[in-house]
């Protein structure tokens, strides 16, 4: 007979051992992310986010944003100390004080950076399964919650800690890693308490559109397509950088091998000249020589996030697209109806 699932249960279980499946946020922790990043516009935030990590569910309970430093003070260290103390004063009121992640704000999506994946490492160096939410304001403006659970995959993570020098071509090809293997999306569910369905029931009042409902009427749409343009384009130019870094990385390999092999070539000829003339051969691995140095080959770690970036852009700009002509096309059945 199976042993009945219930709360000891689940939390006996390693949290490797169960795949993270769904994040849930409170909704009062999601008010509160919105605020702090709608508030501090265009400066881009962070802050904490707290909860339990129980089987494939981690919960988010409870959050605190980050406070801005100013670059003389010491960021790090103030940063640190602030979060430790936050977190004592959670503890005392008996609220959750599980690190489960962090959150920050982002612009039009662009959030996939070295820095991002740093922050990743650092976390899971003591906590395994975290997240960071990801919300775009000016995204959401458009009438839908542009918010995000991101995770990095564990084949990346491996590869990525491997290669402290950068990420090389071949290290790619031999873990069969491609642009779209770095981030692993989350679903996100949003839960409130039955007290506060309760509380929100009773302050509803009788208008049944609010103002996302307006938000997804607005028929001006060149300001946002023309700001995915301009980030799209610079993300071409800066992926095009790359495939130069590249380029000319191979070809000053190619060029390298074929001055090795000429010289190997005449080296090989005055020895057997040397030998028949029974002197003591030279070396054909000569270190001073500067045809055997190793060309360190750029990380191609930036190529995979600028292209992971511009498929983002090009899945907004599809997706916003979309639900213009929608809308362009219901005012015009609009019109037509109104002129009959």
């Amino acid at each position: 007979m199976a042993e009945p699932m219930n709360f000891a249960n689940v939390a006996g279980t390693k949290p490797e051992d169960t795949p993270l499946k769904t994040v849930q946020i409170d909704g009062q922790v999601l008010l509160k992310v919105i605020k702090h990043c709608k508030e501090c516009m265009p400066s881009l935030v962070t802050g904490q986010l707290l909860g339990l990590d129980i089987g494939s569910t981690l919960e988010v309970t409870s959050s605190f944003p980050f406070p801005s430093r100013s670059e003389e003070d010491d960021a790090e260290a103030d940063g640190a100390n602030y979060q430790l103390e936050m977190m004592r004063c959670l503890r005392e009121v008996n609220v959750d004080n599980n690190t489960v992640g962090w959150y920050q704000s982002t612009y039009l999506g662009s959030y996939q950076t070295v820095e991002l994946i740093e922050t990743f490492l650092n976390y899971q160096e003591n906590i395994k399964r975290c997240v960071c939410l990801v919300y775009d304001p000016y995204r959401s403006s458009q009438g839908g919650l542009a918010l995000k659970a991101l995770k990095l995959k564990d084949t990346f993570m491996e590869i990525y800690r491997a290669c402290p020098n950068g990420v090389s071509t071949d290290d790619l090809a031999k873990a069969s890693i491609g642009w779209k293997d770095i981030f692993h999306e989350i679903p996100v569910s949003i839960a409130n308490s039955s007290l506060h369905s309760a509380l929100m029931d009773e302050l509803q009042s009788e208008v049944t559109a609010n103002q996302a409902d307006f938000d997804r009427l607005v028929l001006s749409t060149n300001p946002y397509l023309e700001k995915n343009l301009e980030f799209l384009i610079e993300c071409l130019d800066d992926l095009q950088l790359e495939q130069q870094k590249g380029a000319f990385y191979y070809r000053n390999l190619s060029r390298q091998q074929q001055q090795h092999a000429q010289w190997l070539q005449k080296r090989r000829a005055e020895n057997f000249a040397r030998r028949a003339a029974g002197e003591e051969p030279l070396p054909e691995d000569d270190a001073s020589n500067p045809m055997h140095k190793t060309l360190t080959e750029p990380s191609r770690l930036e190529g995979l996030l600028i292209t992971n970036q511009v498929n983002n852009y090009c899945s907004q700009i599809n997706q916003f697209s979309s639900q213009s002509l929608q809308k362009l096309y219901l005012m015009q059945g609009l019109h037509g109806t109104e002129s009959v």
